[in-house]
């Protein structure tokens, strides 16, 4: 994955991520023309940069501010032991997007920060997921626990509904593994609904690492059988390293969410509480519409490029972000349609929440939301009493 980030850098950052990786990396074979000039869209989602809009003075104001950032993150990641504080600083305010296949399995632990480990590493694990692959699917599947696999060949179609790249046999059957293989590993949980949307992230990223077209709109099967192979293994291994800090989320009832949600009632309540007196009028339950929150990390409320960014902080963050802090993004979600909600009624709210108005949002959006989530955390997170209604 890494060597093959090489061929879609510009000349000079080839030279310098080079010292990164070793091409033992059997995907270092791909060779892609390079120097190819930026595209004004992203590659991530496929939809025009929200700079295409600005005036030249900002767009060049902004540019500067992204190549500056892009240098600090490459001299970060060219030390032979990366500085995990540094890399984690950068991160909280976005990774771009090239550099995103890297630094993501740096910050969940997936890669090691010793340079001479990464190369051998990243072979082990890949060659360890494709002998999981090969045991648990060596009878086909007559093998499998068919009350897990049913519902995974239920949900796998319904992921990302429209969009290309998700609704190739190619992709889905990848998913598919990822989420049986993760399931049968982890017998307290099984496999729960919802777990399908996280590991879209992590597979759009690590594609990304091989292609210069929209990722959304790409097709797989384009692809070397070992890049894909690769791609997977990845996914794999960065969603179990996600799942294995909200576990509780998944396993019998569901505790972690339901204290999640919960405690987020209880903080509504303290920062806005005309809101949560209104709610409460209308008989809305939180679980009404948080449990989704909480179950799909937003990703049903956000695109999953918004969800990408989002995660670019949550990972900088530290292993229980996506329990934590995530509490407080989804109060601060909340709070900010205050205004509007206070005006519906009980069927007004659920129909509101359950179709928000984000399909236009951009990194700036999702960075407010953010910075607002921060200033809840530093806030309210040490005191404890506002979880108990002290």
């Amino acid at each position: 994955m890494l060597t093959s980030l090489l061929t879609v850098f510009t000349e000079p950052l080839v030279c310098i991520l080079a010292a990164l990786t070793h091409n033992t990396d059997p995907l270092h074979l791909i060779s892609r023309r390079t120097g190819k000039a930026k595209s004004s869209e992203d590659p991530l989602s496929g939809r025009a940069s929200p700079e295409s809009n600005q005036s030249p003075e900002r767009l060049q104001r902004e540019r500067s501010i992204r190549t500056n950032r892009r240098h600090r993150f490459i001299n970060c990641l060219l030390q032979e032991d990366i500085d995990i504080a540094a890399l984690r600083k950068l991160a909280w305010q976005g990774v771009p997007n090239d550099l995103r296949p890297i630094v993501w399995p740096l910050l969940l632990g997936y890669m090691p920060l010793p340079c001479p480990l990464r190369s051998s590493t990243l072979k082990r694990k890949r060659e360890e997921y494709a002998s999981l692959v090969e045991v648990t699917f060596a009878r086909d599947r007559r093998g499998l626990d068919q009350q897990i696999w049913h519902q995974i060949e239920i949900d796998v179609p319904r992921t990302r509904p429209g969009v290309r790249l998700w609704m190739h046999a190619c992709t889905q059957r990848s998913l598919e593994r990822i989420l049986y293989v993760w399931a049968i590993r982890h017998p307290a949980s099984g496999y729960v609904q919802g777990i399908n949307d996280l590991a879209t992230p992590f597979f759009q990223v690590f594609l990304s690492a091989y292609i210069d077209s929209e990722v959304e709109d790409f097709d797989p099967t384009l692809l070397p059988s070992n890049v894909l192979s690769a791609i997977e293994a990845d996914s794999f291994w960065c969603l179990s390293r996600l799942l294995d800090g909200i576990q509780d989320n998944y396993i019998a009832g569901q505790p972690g969410i339901h204290r999640s949600v919960k405690r987020m009632a209880e903080l509504v309540a303290r920062i806005d509480p005309p809101l949560a007196a209104h709610l409460a009028s209308q008989n809305v339950e939180f679980m009404q519409f948080a449990f989704r929150w909480m179950n799909c990390l937003l990703m049903r409320e956000i695109s999953v490029r918004n969800t990408i960014r989002m995660w670019d902080t949550y990972l900088a963050e530290g292993a229980d972000a996506f329990s934590q802090f995530h509490l407080y993004v989804c109060s601060a979600f909340l709070v900010k349609w205050s205004e509007k909600l206070r005006q519906m009624d009980f069927q007004g709210i659920i129909m509101f929440l359950q179709s928000l108005p984000t399909q236009g949002w951009t990194d700036h959006d999702i960075e407010m939301l953010l910075s607002e989530a921060f200033v809840l955390s530093s806030t309210w997170h040490n005191a404890q009493s506002h979880f108990n209604g002290k």
